[in-house]
């Protein structure tokens, strides 16, 4: 049964518009006491995060938490935050990440049995026609199914 206040927390919405996502990992992340209060109130932003592989660790960079209200110390809202991997999964992150061209970047953010929890994606840019490209399916999509939706009646 899941706890209350479990579920998405946050999500990068421009990722899938920007990136072909090739591969998905769920990692644990290294958070301080108020930041997971910030969390749970959806005071977070993922818009310009990513991830990284140095000496064998995986790391999240550029994630914004607005610092908790109520808290007494002072944490930088932009540190680099450790991402928690399996050691086989972090060789497979790291084989993957040296080719040409691909990213780690942070799809979501939620909460799993009350530890919050990081969908990490392989991520490969897209060109701008390529986006052009999914808007129109997307579209001629959302079309069709309103044509049936109409025929149906």
């Amino acid at each position: 049964m899941p706890r209350q206040g479990d579920g998405i927390v946050l999500t990068n919405r421009k990722a899938r518009h920007d990136y072909s996502i090739l591969d998905v990992w769920e990692c644990g992340i290294v958070l301080v006491g108020s930041e997971v209060k910030s969390l749970r109130e959806h005071h977070a932003n993922l818009q310009d995060a990513y991830a990284r592989v140095d000496d064998g660790e995986v790391w999240l960079n550029g994630m914004h938490i607005l610092p908790y209200a109520f808290s007494r110390g002072d944490i930088d809202p932009v540190r680099r935050r450790k991402l928690l991997l399996n050691a086989h999964e972090i060789d497979e992150v790291t084989r993957k990440t040296q080719e040409r061209g691909l990213t780690l970047i942070p799809l979501k953010v939620y909460f799993k049995d009350g530890r919050a929890k990081l969908e990490l994606g392989l991520a490969k840019g897209k060109k701008n026609y390529d986006k052009r490209h999914a808007l129109a399916e997307q579209d001629a999509k959302r079309d069709v199914e309103r044509a049936l939706r109409g025929r149906g009646d």
